[in-house]
């Protein structure tokens, strides 16, 4: 059974740090594309960054220079450092990961986390 699961959010200070973990089980990733979204409250959830299986990297405009993906393919996990922090990047954060050629919409991931809530206070 494939699981993702998520760590690292949590309650933070504008212009703090977090680093949010991403945790695959069931099988291997390394060739797939690995993403995360966030949903703020009362909005849809929205693309923030992708990963592909060459490395190559995706931002959102909004997120370019303060937040980074990587990925540990040896543990089946890939990071999100967040640097900078804004009270608008407050929302819950999913990983997702998915074997499709596009990384920027929900249907293009086939597996998903729960989610880990970021909290930025002003």
């Amino acid at each position: 059974q494939v699981q993702l699961v998520e760590s690292g959010g949590g309650l933070v200070q504008a212009g703090g740090s977090l680093r949010l973990s991403c945790v695959a089980s069931g099988r291997t990733f390394s060739r797939y594309t690995r993403g995360w979204f966030r949903q703020a409250p009362g909005k849809e959830r929205e693309f923030v960054v992708a990963i592909i299986w060459n490395d190559s990297t995706y931002y959102a405009d909004s997120v370019k220079g303060r937040f980074t993906i990587s990925r540990d393919n040896a543990k089946n996990t890939v990071y999100l450092q967040i640097d900078s922090l804004k009270p608008e990047d407050t929302g819950v954060y999913y990983c997702a990961a998915g074997s499709s050629s596009g990384y920027r919409r929900q249907v293009d991931y086939a597996y998903w986390g729960q989610g880990t809530q970021v909290t930025v206070s002003s």
